[in-house]
């Protein structure tokens, strides 16, 4: 074997076992949260307000009801990201049940997926832990 083969093969190994020690990092998995923070804004009024919807039980905000199916945060040594699964049905006298948003919802891009609503804006601040306070701080 060359000099060359050999200083190439060694090379070759070392990233293979540096690669093998950063993936477990890598491949955290995301920590459950029991409650959503979410903020809305009644486009009427220009009211703003948070509210701390709990996993699997509806909200009501104005004429929306929001039930939130999931709640998953990264966890603190991570790039902080927060994410919400949402049902959002607008419910109105006289009328009936209008789903308006099904889908995930991220906190740090609210735009990705909005929920368009002549009245209100809601999106998604935070997830919440019976072990933390808060996922993000």
């Amino acid at each position: 074997m060359t000099t060359f083969t050999i200083l190439l093969r060694s090379a070759a190994l070392s990233l293979t076992l540096a690669a093998g020690a950063v993936a477990p990092a890598a491949a955290a998995t995301d920590v459950t949260g029991d409650k959503a923070v979410l903020q809305w804004l009644d486009k009427v009024t220009a009211r703003v307000s948070t509210v701390t919807a709990p996993v699997g039980q509806k909200t009501r905000i104005g004429n929306l009801e929001i039930l939130v199916r999931a709640c998953r945060y990264r966890p603190p040594e991570e790039t902080p990201e927060s994410a919400a699964f949402l049902d959002i049905t607008e419910i109105e006298p006289g009328a009936p049940a209008r789903e308006v948003f099904r889908g995930w919802m991220f906190a740090s891009s609210p735009a990705l997926s909005a929920m368009e609503h002549p009245i209100y804006d809601v999106w998604v601040l935070d997830c919440l832990s019976r072990d933390d306070t808060s996922s993000t701080g």
